[in-house]
């Protein structure tokens, strides 16, 4: 009989079988050859201790394997999931976060937007349009890893939205679409997918929907955010945050944003080149 893989802990407390495919495919994923792919599973795997590796322990040595090797860019898209969990803990950069991605896809966007109800006013994380599609979008931040976004998330945003449509078309608005969306950057409970498809909300989380979540947004579109670069400290990402730059597109198309906060011609330099790879510029 075959031996079973080992006992890890999830982030939720959650005791699963560990599986050597999914770290694997990860690490593909962010852009690793085969052959090192196979490498840094084969350390991580030897180092698993039944029953008490924890899925953090395993990312941390998966991590520092890549960057021991020098394989930074490639360390750098492997943490993405930490390095937006990294951009609180308040949530509005996570806001800001998405209208950028949404701007990179075309839409106008605003954030942190007092929105009028029929009933009441509400304020909306982002609203974006696009020719005439008018999308309100619930930017749902976690910064803790385990924690899902649960079917509450979906029922309010559906009622929110409902009162919502209700005053723009009272008062017409000539958008002939308009879409509630949640966006979360960890996963969603069955319930809450549920609903949210049932009554025609966009979800989009941590590897939902199949055919690309958040995580493929901005992979495929190159916006990783800067709390991803392991050229910077943790002290210069919190600058860089506090002037609400959130992308590492933007460091390299605006090289000053990295002297606004202080760095050096020389780490500048080291920085630049880092963001370039891992946005594949």
């Amino acid at each position: 009989m075959p031996k079973q893989p080992p006992i890890i802990i999830k982030a939720n407390g959650d005791r699963v079988r560990f599986d050597r495919s999914s770290l694997l495919t990860s690490l593909v994923r962010s852009g690793a050859p085969q052959e090192l792919a196979n490498s840094v599973t084969d350390k991580v795997s030897s180092d698993i201790v039944n029953g008490k590796t924890t899925t953090h322990d395993i990312y941390t040595t998966a991590y520092g394997l890549l960057k021991t090797m020098k394989y930074h860019p490639i360390a750098a898209r492997y943490s993405l999931k930490k390095a937006i969990m990294e951009l609180g803990p308040t949530g509005f950069p996570f806001e800001q976060f998405i209208g950028e991605i949404l701007k990179r896809q075309g839409y106008d966007v605003k954030v942190g937007v007092i929105v009028e109800g029929h009933c009441v006013p509400h304020e909306v994380d982002v609203v974006a349009t696009k020719d005439d599609t008018h999308v309100f979008v619930e930017a749902k931040f976690h910064n803790q890893p385990g924690i899902h976004t649960d079917v509450k998330v979906p029922l309010y945003i559906h009622s929110r939205f409902l009162d919502i449509q209700k005053n723009l078309t009272k008062n017409g608005d000539t958008h002939t679409t308009h879409v509630p969306w949640i966006v979360t950057n960890t996963h969603f409970t069955t319930s809450a997918i549920d609903y949210g498809t049932c009554m025609g909300m966009t979800l989009i989380g941590w590897r939902y929907p199949e055919s690309g979540g958040i995580e493929t947004m901005i992979e495929e579109a190159g916006l990783h955010p800067v709390t991803c670069l392991s050229s910077l400290t943790q002290k210069e990402k919190n600058l860089l945050l506090a002037k609400n730059i959130v992308l590492c597109r933007n460091l390299v198309e605006t090289p000053s944003l990295l002297e606004s906060v202080g760095l050096s011609t020389t780490k500048i330099g080291i920085v630049q080149k880092e963001a370039k790879l891992v946005c594949s510029l």
